[in-house]
């Protein structure tokens, strides 16, 4: 066995919502796969190591490793939540049993599993929306400073949208439609109720209503359909946006990219590229550059 045979690379993929670990060996075969609970930098870092680490356990079971394996492998960390002051230093100096192990954020190993660590660019539309990009060593960044003030064309942006479309209805200043009658349906027709509930939403409560607006404006619905082109006219410009600051291709991702991309405008669509691999590929691709001596993005 060579020397480059004898790595085996473990990628890992923690979000808000869950953590996905897999391992390969050098030939790219996967060897094992685990899943645990949510694992971002905002939950603390003990509370996230210990997520990776439950993920990373029941890949390294499925694929019956020992001690000698483990010391082995190469990991590739992509956590949301990395670029938060302090996050990367901290992470780096927790304890470990591989042969090496390198750090990111998720939308870093999102970008790179995308494009096959080749120089691109995503756009994100989920809860939130932001776009990335890696160019010549240079990262691109793009929106994404946060529901309300930005985050334009998200889940949450439609939500609120709508919720303050509602209320226009409810007052008359706008025509009703099905969509402004369901939603204020949800606080008993009651604008006192939508304020109680303003007070302590959060962007994850307005997303909730993105399913909501797509259904109604698929059916037709004017409200509905004005909200839903102005988010895509707003994922529009992040993806220009991306193209102008020199990626050579984007990929659109995240919850809402396969509703949201009919409604983007012809010239975008025909520009976007699938994407070929996902976070926990990227993450095995920063793996491998680390035994390659290529750390950097």
């Amino acid at each position: 066995m060579s020397d480059a045979e004898s790595h085996f690379y473990l990628g890992v993929d923690g979000g808000g919502t869950g953590c996905r670990a897999r391992i390969e060996d050098a030939a790219g075969d996967v060897l094992g796969q685990g899943l645990s609970g949510p694992a971002t930098t905002r939950l603390g870092v003990e509370t996230a190591w210990a997520s990776v680490r439950r993920a990373v356990d029941a890949a390294i079971e499925e694929a019956g490793f020992g001690e000698a394996e483990i010391a082995r492998i190469h990991a590739g960390i992509g956590l949301a939540g990395m670029r938060r002051k302090g996050a990367i230093e901290a992470f780096q100096a927790l304890s470990h049993p591989f042969a090496s192990i390198v750090f990111a954020s998720d939308s870093d190993t999102a970008c790179l599993g995308a494009h096959s660590g080749l120089d691109g660019a995503i756009a994100i539309a989920g809860t939130g929306s932001v776009g990335l990009g890696i160019v010549d060593g240079k990262h691109l960044r793009i929106g994404g400073y946060g529901f309300p003030i930005s985050d334009e064309g998200s889940g949450a942006d439609i939500g609120l949208n709508a919720v303050r479309a509602a209320l226009q209805g409810h007052d008359g200043r706008i025509p009703q439609s099905a969509l402004l009658t369901e939603v204020m349906r949800r606080f008993d027709e009651d604008p006192a109720e939508v304020v109680a509930w303003m007070d302590r939403a959060s962007a994850t409560d307005y997303a909730t209503f993105a399913p909501m607006v797509l259904r109604h404006a698929d059916q037709g619905d004017a409200a509905a359909r004005r909200i839903v082109q102005d988010a895509a006219a707003q994922i529009d410009m992040l993806v220009r946006t991306l193209f102008d600051q020199n990626a050579p291709r984007v990929t659109l991702l995240g919850g809402l990219s396969g509703p949201l991309e009919p409604w983007l405008s012809p010239d975008v669509r025909r520009r976007l590229k699938p994407a070929d691999g996902d976070a926990v590929d990227g993450a095995i691709i920063l793996a491998r550059r680390a035994v390659e001596g290529r750390v950097a993005l």
